[in-house]
């Protein structure tokens, strides 16, 4: 009886071998066909006496499921509900019948055994845990999880009750609201799993043999007298601590901004004194509520979608034929240019690494030498490995080192002259015929591409600090920049695994342009008196990483400094001076640099110990008395609504092509609050005209800069939104 996404096998001893192996999907997923064909073979195993058990396990090689269709839950949400019924009776009638199947499956009278293989995510799992039996396949790239709250949601499908029922409410917790994954050893430590074995049909031949000697098996959940590992119940002193504690530590994490942590304490905490069928019948019901959120909407769109789409290449130009790097020339040892050297290397890259001078380079070089030895220590990756790694780096300071490199990156000193120099040496060796990239942040692409002689070859691929850890990297297309260099560019941030936008020229780009407007709004309440540490804890509280200052401090004034004077000479008397220059100035002259120096706008003490603001802030640009501070949620709406100004700009310019690509590059660039979806998202949820009408109202009290585009004014008269 096999279907299109399982297949039906039945041994000579009764025993039944479901295999997943969802059509068109390099993962398994749950989706409406897996869905009808599971139910109908779970079915049709009840009613067939001569079946005495069953063993699911998966037919691809990429592993067991990666868990539920997002996009199916937008198509859940889009269809109109029926006549006298509510948008949310009908999302949870949707939403409860998984449940109802995965409770079909441990109440049946036949016993179930799953064998999990590689990773097994959210619904996959959540499958798993409704089965009597669990396997995993001890292996490196078996990975087991709950992560739904990354993307707003909560694990739908009883993984809220399941889980805490098998290792105990604190444990699950931990999983379930930081979205970690556990191993086969520690699933099978925890409880989650009941055996492990070395390969997939291993695992199979223990699930038979398991489900021969049980017949009758039952969830241990459903056998009278079951008890939580390490107690549950709201007279249980250890199950009130880990809600007081865990109610702290969602508040400590998200500041209250996230909606779905809260959710899965509430599910625990209500389901563990329930009964298994009314507990996911709460689980459900809590389910529905985050689904019908916008902020869920928001946070699966960008996180997930749009993300995966991305990276599958949406935006790389149509009928370009591949070109992955095989050997990458790195001009610049430095911070940048290390980083982006050793992601290279990882993926299996050569890089030439060029500097000024043999130490320079090497130390370069050296920089991918530290991070692997810790990861050799700590024991995440072997020696033969991390020496293969280093082995693809070369340092030199030789310009005919060069040849043989398919693509150039370049992160020279930011001055547009040093950077004209060093491109002209590299076409002397390679020619113009190689793609050269410049990972500057600020200078305009367009006019560091006339130092190349074929500037259809020039492009800006712009990495973020630390590059290992960053996952972003903005394509930035000039004037003449062709679509050949636009593959190259996407195929290259393919091969190391990073998320690509692609954006238009300009000053500062999309990112570094936006970005910058946050922390020049926090220089600029403190040049207006506003208590700082207020801005930078309401810049926090509004979603961002960290606050105004702080991240000023990291990136470096100095730079802010040197920036603006490029920008000056570039521009000339087009430039016009911010209310945030006359801080950046005197900091300037106070040497007071950022982290880098040990002082900027925080002190960073010698000994290592905590930062803290300098107490003289106030007196170098005075303090607003305390009746004229400004409410925190004034300082908050400041910070982000001059942001949302400054991507409504670029959008209107073309800078941005796309809403998606704004989205991606303002969570993933710069830190703008993941709960929102990103800025665009964000307009949306607000909704266009309240945009304009309070970006006016700033105008009004504090100038030009939050004045709203034409774009959206016509927008909002039109009652549009960026996102269908």
């Amino acid at each position: 009886m096999n279907t299109d996404s399982v297949k039906f096998d039945l041994d000579q001893d009764g025993i039944a071998v479901l295999t997943i192996d969802v059509p068109g999907q390099t993962m398994n997923i749950i989706n409406d066909q897996f869905s009808a064909d599971m139910a109908a073979l779970v079915n049709h195993i009840v009613a067939d006496e001569n079946i005495k058990g069953a063993v699911i396990t998966s037919g691809k090689a990429s592993g067991f499921m990666a868990g539920a269709d997002l996009k199916n839950m937008s198509a859940l949400l889009s269809a109109p509900p029926a006549a006298g019924q509510s948008q949310a009776s009908k999302t949870f009638e949707s939403a409860f019948q998984l449940n109802q199947f995965f409770r079909r499956i441990e109440t049946c009278g036949k016993p179930f055994a799953v064998v999990i293989n590689g990773v097994c995510m959210g619904g996959g799992l959540e499958l798993s845990l409704a089965c009597h039996y669990r396997i995993a396949v001890d292996q490196p790239r078996t990975a087991m999880g709950l992560p739904e709250v990354l993307v707003g949601l909560l694990p739908g499908g009883g993984g809220t009750q399941r889980l805490p029922r098998l290792m105990g409410v604190q444990p699950a917790l931990m999983l379930m609201l930081q979205g970690k994954t556990m191993t086969a050893q520690a699933a099978k430590g925890a409880g989650v799993m009941q055996d492990v074995a070395a390969t997939q049909e291993e695992g199979v031949s223990k699930a038979k043999v398991w489900l021969k000697a049980n017949p009758k098996a039952v969830q241990p959940w459903d056998v009278k007298g079951f008890k939580f590992p390490g107690g549950a119940g709201q007279f249980n002193p250890g199950f009130v601590q880990n809600f007081i504690g865990g109610n702290a530590m969602v508040m400590k994490e998200t500041l209250g901004n996230m909606n779905a942590p809260k959710a899965i304490l509430s599910c625990v905490y209500e389901g563990a004194q329930l009964p298994i069928d009314k507990a996911i019948r709460v689980e459900s019901k809590y389910f529905t509520k985050l689904l019908l959120d916008p902020q869920s909407h928001n946070m699966m769109r960008t996180l997930f979608v749009n993300k995966q789409a991305a990276e599958k290449g949406a935006r790389r130009p149509e009928g370009e034929p591949k070109a992955p790097t095989k050997k990458l020339a790195m001009l610049g040892a430095g911070l940048m240019g290390a980083g982006v050297a050793m992601v290279s290397a990882k993926a299996g890259i050569d890089v030439v690494l060029l500097d000024r001078d043999e130490a320079t380079a090497a130390k370069g070089k050296a920089y991918t030498a530290d991070r692997l030895a810790k990861d050799v220590a700590r024991g995440k990756l072997k020696q033969e490995k991390a020496d293969e790694i280093l082995a693809r780096i070369h340092p030199t300071s030789d310009f005919a080192d060069l040849v043989g490199c398919d693509l150039v990156i370049e992160a020279v000193f930011e001055d547009r002259a040093i950077k004209a120099e060093t491109t002209k040496k590299v076409e002397a060796v390679l020619g113009a015929d190689t793609i050269f990239g410049s990972n500057t942040s600020t200078l305009p692409i367009t006019g560091l591409a006339e130092a190349w002689s074929k500037p259809a070859n020039f492009i800006g691929i712009h990495f973020f600090s630390p590059v290992e850890k960053m996952p972003l990297v903005e394509i930035i297309t000039g004037k003449h920049t062709g679509p050949a260099a636009i593959a190259k560019a996407m195929d290259y941030v393919a091969q190391i695994k990073k998320t690509p936008i692609v954006v238009n020229d300009s000053r500062g780009f999309y990112t570094s342009r936006c970005f910058g407007t946050y922390v020049m709004e926090g220089y600029t309440m403190v040049g207006e008196g506003v208590t700082p540490a207020l801005i930078d804890n309401c810049g926090r509280q509004a979603g961002m990483p960290v606050g105004p200052m702080a991240v000023g401090d990291e990136v470096a004034i100095d730079l802010s400094y040197k920036v603006k004077l490029q920008t000056i000479k570039d521009m000339g008397d087009a430039y016009k001076a911010g209310p945030a220059d006359k801080v950046v100035d005197r900091m300037y002259e106070l040497g007071r640099y950022g982290r880098k120096t040990a002082k900027g706008f925080y002190e960073y003490p010698a000994d290592g110990g905590k930062k803290y603001l300098w107490p003289e802030l106030e007196h170098e640009f005075g303090r607003l008395p305390d009746a004229e501070q400004p409410q925190p949620a004034e300082v908050k709406h400041r910070l982000l609504y001059r942001q949302l100004a400054e991507c409504a700009r670029c959008f209107e310019e073309g800078v941005l092509v796309t809403p998606e690509d704004g989205d991606i590059g303002a969570i993933f660039g710069w830190g703008f609050p993941p709960f929102s979806g990103g800025p665009f998202s964000m307009m949306d949820t607000i909704g266009i005209a309240e945009v304009v009408r309070q970006l006016d109202a700033l105008t009004q009290s504090h100038g030009e800069r939050f004045a709203p585009t034409q774009q959206l004014r016509d927008m909002a008269a039109n009652g549009m939104r960026f996102h269908k």
